[in-house]
């Protein structure tokens, strides 16, 4: 079928929905890390994302935190709410690793005195800098009221979400959110927004510290389309026909 295609990032394609206020966000298998600097394809990512983040998303939705996922599609989409995403990547961290690491010259695999929240600008050009709360408050990115219910929901979600992964003998390292605002009726409300899956989370084995995310692909360990399954596996998700490929729809300008 036709659609007309809204908006193609690094590893979605949004699709106009079939309702207004409605997006179809296709999961593609292409993989960047540093920024788009680094980039390839894992195959299968797609369809294994799409399904982890369904689970994920639909669980935080029956415990009372809301995103704009509404159901999945197939194997490789998913209906969402149309939002309007905040120009910032929220970071929660539970554990030193990666750019934290080795900003303030850590070892990795240090667990930090208590969870922390950074907020980084969406800037692939600029290579998304870290900024300050201020920073986002004075350029009119989001209010102090938005950051707030912001930080409250990011760590709900990494309560829920350490207990979720350490059920499955994974730890949560730290992950990246984002959020969009939704509007309803003249109402604004702020909603959890994008996916949640290894592409956005460190994930690592909590008996053996074995990396099962897209570090895998960042650092040339190899591996990575096993790791993406592993994660699937260990969540009871995993497609019983296996990470098959599904083509994406034609799309119009």
């Amino acid at each position: 079928m036709r659609r007309r295609r809204i908006y193609e990032g690094k590893g979605k394609v949004l699709f106009e929905g079939p309702e207004p206020g409605t997006v179809v966000q296709y999961f593609k298998d292409d993989a960047t890390a540093f920024n788009n600097k680094k980039t390839g394809t894992i195959t299968g990512k797609g369809v294994l994302n799409n399904r982890i983040s369904e689970f994920i998303m639909s669980r935080l939705n029956d415990i009372g935190v809301p995103t704009h996922f509404m159901r999945r599609l197939n194997m490789r989409e998913q209906l969402v709410r149309e939002v309007e995403i905040l120009p910032i990547e929220v970071v929660v961290r539970n554990v030193a690793a990666g750019s934290f690491a080795k900003r303030f010259g850590l070892e990795e695999g240090g667990r930090l005195p208590r969870s922390i929240i950074e907020y980084y600008y969406k800037s692939d050009e600029l290579d998304d800098p870290l900024i300050t709360e201020e920073h986002i408050t004075a350029m009119g990115w989001a209010a102090t009221q938005d950051l707030d219910e912001v930080m409250q929901m990011s760590l709900r979600v990494n309560d829920f979400l350490q207990g979720l992964f350490i059920g499955c003998g994974l730890t949560l390292v730290d992950f990246k959110l984002e959020f969009g605002r939704l509007w309803e009726d003249e109402e604004m409300r702020l909603v959890l927004a994008d996916e949640i899956s290894p592409d956005s989370c460190r994930l690592w084995d909590v008996e053996s510290g074995e990396r099962m995310d897209k570090d895998r692909f960042r650092r040339d360990m190899g591996g990575v389309e096993e790791a993406y399954q592993e994660v699937a596996r260990r969540l009871g998700v995993l497609p019983e026909a296996g990470p098959l490929d599904l083509k994406g729809p034609k799309t119009v300008q």
